[in-house]
């Protein structure tokens, strides 16, 4: 079994096909929402994520079948004065499953990071993913507190 991990080039057809591909099975995940990507985003996603330079992808394939991504954004930590990144999404498909993909793809996502000088790694997941918290805890993550007494920072959206 041959396992590759690439950061996307967002003008490669075949690396823009896969990044659809593999962020759709997520997004028909239940870990994802259980809804298909929408024709807005599936047009407009990778033109957009190539605009941006402060983004980039990671695409695993296993023998040259697209099976993993992680979507990151680089963000800015105020009281260490340098980048971050945050994983905004980060899956595997069914069928890759048990492999120990994403943690490959953290560990890519790491190199990149520290190549780019940040300070941390940051992510969300859902309070009933077990497995992944296990999978993350294990890679190093861990809740977000500056005070015991005033518990873990919580994750909220407001849509817009």
């Amino acid at each position: 079994m041959e396992i590759e991990l690439i950061v996307a080039d967002y003008s490669n057809p075949k690396h823009r096909n896969d990044l659809l591909f593999l962020l759709n099975a997520y997004a028909l995940d239940p870990m994802g929402g259980r809804e298909p990507l929408g024709d807005y985003t599936r047009e407009n996603l990778c033109e957009e994520l190539a605009s941006r330079p402060h983004v980039f992808t990671i695409l695993c394939y296993v023998d040259a079948e697209p099976a993993g991504i992680c979507n990151c954004v680089e963000g800015f930590s105020t009281f260490r004065a340098k980048p971050l990144v945050n994983i905004h999404d980060i899956a595997v498909v069914s069928d890759f499953r048990g492999l120990g993909l994403s943690h490959r793809m953290l560990e890519k996502t790491e190199e990149v990071a520290r190549g780019r000088g940040c300070c941390k790694l940051t992510l969300e997941v859902l309070q009933g993913n077990e497995v992944a918290q296990q999978s993350y805890r294990k890679f190093g993550f861990s809740g977000y507190e500056l005070d015991p007494l005033l518990g873990n920072a919580l994750f909220w959206e407001k849509k817009l």
